[in-house]
C-alpha cells in the first residue's frame, strides 16, 4: 500500500516502590505521546523504535518479548493516507530523560491513571493499558 506511512515507537517506562512509571513526551505543538518517529530505507520495526527512543528521550533500551502493539489512522493532513505506528515496551532504571530540542517539548513520568488522562486520543489510552496489563498481569 503505497499510500500508507509508518512509523514505529516505545512506551517506556520505570519502576518506583514497585509501581510502572511512563514516560510521556509533549510534542512542540503541544500534543503528548510516546516516542516515536518514521521508518527509515531499510530499518525494521525495532531498529526504528530503538532510534526513535534515543533521538527523542536519549536512551538506548532494549525491548521487553511479547509486547507489540499497533495503532492506525487517517492522515487529516494527507488526504487519502494512513499512518501504521508499532509500539514496543522498553523499561529504563535512573538514566537521564534528554529531550530532543526543537521536536520535544517536555517529558513528563507519570502513574499509569494520570498518564492516561494526558492523551487526546483513545488508541493511545488502548496502547498505554495494554502495556500497563502486560506489566501487572
Amino acid at each position: 500500500m503505497d499510500n500508507l506511512e509508518r512509523s514505529c515507537g516505545a512506551v517506556v517506562f520505570t519502576r518506583k516502590e514497585g509501581r510502572p512509571l511512563f514516560v510521556i513526551v509533549q510534542e512542540m505543538a503541544g500534543a503528548y505521546s510516546f516516542p516515536k518517529g518514521h521508518m527509515e530505507g531499510g530499518e525494521t520495526e525495532e531498529e526504528t523504535a530503538r532510534r526513535e527512543v534515543f533521538e527523542e528521550i536519549g536512551l538506548q533500551l532494549p525491548f521487553l518479548p511479547g509486547f507489540r502493539e499497533q495503532d492506525e489512522y487517517d492522515l487529516a493532513e494527507r488526504p487519502g493516507f494512513r499512518k501504521r505506528v508499532t509500539y514496543f515496551l522498553a523499561e529504563f532504571a535512573d538514566e537521564a530523560l534528554t529531550p530532543r530540542p526543537g521536536e520535544i517539548r517536555d517529558i513528563l513520568l507519570l502513574p499509569y491513571e494520570q498518564a492516561l488522562t494526558c492523551f487526546k486520543h483513545e488508541s493511545s489510552r488502548r496502547i498505554l493499558s495494554a502495556a500497563y496489563d502486560y506489566l501487572t498481569a
